[in-house]
């Protein structure tokens, strides 16, 4: 996609609004970067979530692009799905850094078995 750097996973997107110091260098980098609709809807979705914290959540994705689920990621993630036994999330996620030829920053570890995506892994525990 132009003009993205990076993407990034939601847990980074999660340590991010807690405040975790490396998780907010990258969310302050003059970089463009890019989420899925699926970190979207993973941050707003959460059970019992307060209006102050839908404020915050809103306020953090307006500083990114978010993608839409198209065919082609939902192939890809398809793909991922069968070959590495990932989650729905984790697939479509790691399948629109593919589609995109994009590095995927995470603090997820198990992405890392993921070939033919640039995965970028945060120690951010």
């Amino acid at each position: 996609m132009a003009g993205i750097d990076f993407f990034v996973d939601t847990n980074v997107l999660i340590y991010t609004l807690e405040g975790h110091p490396k998780a907010l260098n990258i969310a302050q980098y003059s970089f463009s970067i890019g989420i899925s609709v699926i970190s979207e809807i993973e941050l707003l979705g959460k059970k019992n979530i307060s209006q102050h914290e839908i404020n915050a959540i809103r306020n953090l994705l307006n500083d990114f692009e978010i993608i839409a689920l198209s065919d082609d990621i939902k192939d890809i993630a398809i793909s991922f799905k069968q070959k590495y036994s990932v989650n729905v999330a984790d697939a479509i996620i790691a399948a629109t850094a593919k589609k995109f030829n994009l590095p995927l920053v995470t603090a997820d570890r198990d992405l890392d078995k993921i070939d033919g995506v640039d995965i970028v892994i945060l120690d951010l525990k």
